[in-house]
């Protein structure tokens, strides 16, 4: 018995015939609203209304009336519309500019040791052979422990006493006594390691969770080339990390321009406005005010921190799109 190839199918001969080789076979539906009911648009409806209205009423509709009250002088029973009074108040406060200074320098300080430590601590975590569980559950705690309870267990830590603890093992090594909270110097230092450390097991969770899926082939074609530990991690692990690390560093950079909690029960935004930020600024129009909340004035500052933030995030996407598919 013999074989016999079939002949490839003719090319067309002329553009007619090409034209009708290369068109679609199926037509696209027009849709229209018989099309969607026929196809369940209208079950799909129901089951996403719930979530839409509970979406709407708990976090649109807050966002909504923060705008409508930065334009209005209110106690929260009475308003009056004001304009942009409440914008050029805020703009005119010479505290503004002392809380973003200050926001920036806890950016800055937060970022330079708060976002290589948790990539380093997981590329050292996913390193070890046992105990890795133990390792991660440890890493993890201090996310676990209320942000309150943790603040105020290190401002025990920064008692600026001899017998404080943290002066205690200065002394060991024959440094004086330091005064962590209650000089200028020192005072947003010390938010910034604290705040450092409640916020990092979250962090490193997350590299761990991503070094998962970091072929291990990469590493072997490494080892294989003779690179040493910190090659690999400078040209496999970090370049496999290039998304999540873009998408991380945004993150911290919103999250620590929205720093309140540490300068808020650390020190009240001292010693002399050292600690003062622009939440813990917008706290002391709402609630701080001898006359009466400012309301006013706290939600336009708040619509500007916002506005702020969402551009400086469009503009970071921008410049990383490129960078973090490449």
């Amino acid at each position: 018995m013999t074989l016999t190839a079939e002949p490839p199918p003719a090319a067309p001969d002329t553009a007619e015939q090409v034209s009708e080789a290369s068109a679609s076979p199926r037509r696209r539906r027009t849709r229209n609203p018989r099309t969607w009911l026929q196809g369940g648009g209208l079950a799909n409806l129901v089951f996403v209304l719930p979530m839409l209205v509970v979406f709407g009423i708990f976090s649109w509709s807050p966002i909504v009336q923060s705008v409508i009250m930065s334009f209005q002088k209110t106690n929260l029973i009475t308003s009056e519309f004001v304009g942009l009074d409440n914008f050029i108040n805020v703009l005119e406060d010479p505290l503004l500019g002392r809380a973003v200074l200050n926001t920036l320098y806890f950016a800055v300080l937060a970022l330079l040791f708060g976002f290589p430590l948790p990539i380093f601590m997981a590329v050292l975590m996913s390193e070890v052979k046992r105990g890795k569980g133990l390792y991660s559950a440890l890493a993890y705690l201090p996310v676990v422990v209320p942000p309150v309870v943790a603040v105020l267990l290190w401002k025990v830590f920064y008692d600026a006493s001899p017998t404080g603890v943290f002066n205690t093992v200065l002394g060991w090594v024959g440094i004086p006594p330091q005064p962590w909270l209650q000089s200028p110097d020192t005072a947003m230092p010390s938010l910034v390691l604290e705040a450092t450390w409640a916020a990092a097991g979250g962090s490193i969770i997350i590299y761990l969770a991503a070094l998962l899926a970091v072929p291990p082939e990469l590493y072997d074609a490494a080892e294989v080339d003779g690179a040493t530990i910190w090659q690999k991690i400078w040209h496999v692990t970090l370049p496999q990390l290039r998304g999540i690390l873009f998408i991380m560093l945004i993150l911290q950079v919103i999250a620590t321009a929205q720093v309140f909690l540490e300068p808020f029960l650390f020190t009240g935004g001292g010693p002399n406005n050292a600690t003062v930020t622009v939440l813990l600024l917008i706290y002391r129009y709402a609630f701080q005010n001898s006359l009466g909340g400012n309301y006013g004035e706290a939600t336009a500052l708040s619509v500007m921190l916002a506005i702020v933030l969402a551009l400086l995030s469009w503009l970071y996407f921008k410049l990383t799109d490129r960078w973090s598919t490449s």
